[in-house]
């Protein structure tokens, strides 16, 4: 048994249409996470402004990307021996290090967040290139990747040495290098798909950890302050929200996107694939605007401006992303109700924007009244056309 557990690791080739589920590991692997989450929403707690914003974002990027990195990896080689389960150890390690440094990450805590990262990715390509050690078919594609993002964590490290602020735009060149690798990896990407079942369903737990790190945004600004009638009711549409939320994405969720990989067309998988970023970056922006507001509704009647743009531009941020979601996921239809689909989100969201200019004066609770029927009218919506679509096709078998 423990001899088995020793062996290199295999590549889970010919299988990538067959359904692979989330190891233990994984998901023991997605706890560091819940934690790497909550502190980066914290930090944009505590930095409710433009510029707090995109620092939210640049850390944000790093901790999102290491997870892919480990997802992919995962679904096309054997994860169950011991040497990859002490690299998750260490990774884990890493990845603490770095939520731990999110406080202050672009300033004082800059370099060990850099360095944390570097670690992560270290560990990463050493595991690619044992990969590529024992399986001489994989070698091509995963010396690609050991060598973009070894240049990339190289541009990482070399930051460290770097005074601040010129270390943050080595940061955005090493990321565009990362995000950009596998892009240019089509035909090697072809020869070794991942898995189609496993993507999906790792990306939707992940969504589940921001989501519930919404919910857990909601649960704490009510426990900051006394109930009241206005901060109750801020909560109800909060949780109401991160419902819809909920209900859009997995009602709809599925990877048909990725099988362009299958034939070296990275273009549609891969922006299926980062679609997901941005969505993860407004659910998370959306819970802390949330919090926010539950306590100026106990405090005063109007909403400040900062807080009523933030927690818009955040959903306006979710709903563009999962337009794009949906226009390209073939198997909700035909090219015609996809963009269907599609308008309906960036309907809402242009009715959102509208709410963020025009809504000066609205009452914190007025104004999630206004956010919550533009979520909910996407569940209706999605209801009648499912509808629609089963009448249809109950017509068609007469």
């Amino acid at each position: 048994m423990l001899k088995s557990l020793w062996r290199p690791p295999y590549l889970l080739s010919g299988e990538e249409d067959k359904e692979k589920r989330a190891s233990w590991l994984e998901l023991f692997y997605d706890l560091i996470f819940v934690a790497a989450i909550a502190e980066v929403a914290h930090y944009l707690h505590e930095h409710l402004t433009v510029s707090g914003f995109f620092s939210y974002v640049l850390m944000f990027v790093p901790i999102w990307w290491s997870w892919v990195g480990a997802t992919f990896y995962a679904t096309r080689f054997d994860t169950e021996n011991i040497p990859h389960r002490l690299l998750t150890l260490l990774q884990m390690v890493a990845i603490a290090i770095l939520a731990v440094n999110v406080h202050d990450g672009l300033g004082k805590n800059s370099v060990a967040f850099a360095l944390s990262y570097v670690a992560v990715r270290s560990i990463l390509i050493f595991q690619y290139l044992c990969a590529g050690h024992f399986i001489p078919v994989a070698r091509r594609l995963t010396n690609w990747y050991a060598k973009g993002f070894g240049i990339a964590a190289a541009i990482w490290l070399i930051s460290s040495f770097i005074p601040v602020p010129w270390r943050f735009p080595l940061w955005i060149i090493a990321l565009i290098i990362d995000f950009s690798t596998p892009l240019t990896a089509g035909k090697l990407v072809a020869q070794i798909p991942p898995n189609f079942s496993h993507i999906p369903e790792r990306l939707g737990l992940f969504t589940i950890i921001v989501l519930g790190e919404a919910v857990i945004a909601v649960v704490r600004g009510v426990a900051q302050l006394q109930w009241g009638i206005a901060s109750a009711a801020v909560a109800l549409l909060g949780m109401l929200i991160a419902f819809c939320l909920w209900w859009i994405y997995f009602d709809s969720v599925d990877g048909s996107p990725l099988r362009a990989m299958g034939t070296g067309k990275m273009g549609i998988a891969l922006l299926w694939l980062y679609s997901h970023l941005p969505l993860a970056i407004g659910i998370a922006g959306t819970g802390v605007g949330v919090e926010h507001i539950i306590v100026s509704a106990k405090k005063s009647t109007i909403l400040p401006g900062e807080e009523r743009w933030f927690i818009c531009i955040s959903l306006i941020i979710c709903l563009v992303s999962l337009a794009i979601i949906h226009l390209i996921t073939c198997t909700l239809g035909t090219v015609k109700k996809r963009k269907i689909l599609a308008a309906y989100r960036l309907g809402s969201a242009a009715f959102i924007l509208i709410i963020a200019i025009a809504g000066s004066q609205l009452s914190p609770v007025m104004l999630m009244i206004l956010l919550g029927i533009a979520c909910s009218i996407q569940v209706v919506l999605d209801l009648f056309k499912t509808t629609q679509q089963s009448i249809q096709n109950q017509h068609n078998n007469i």
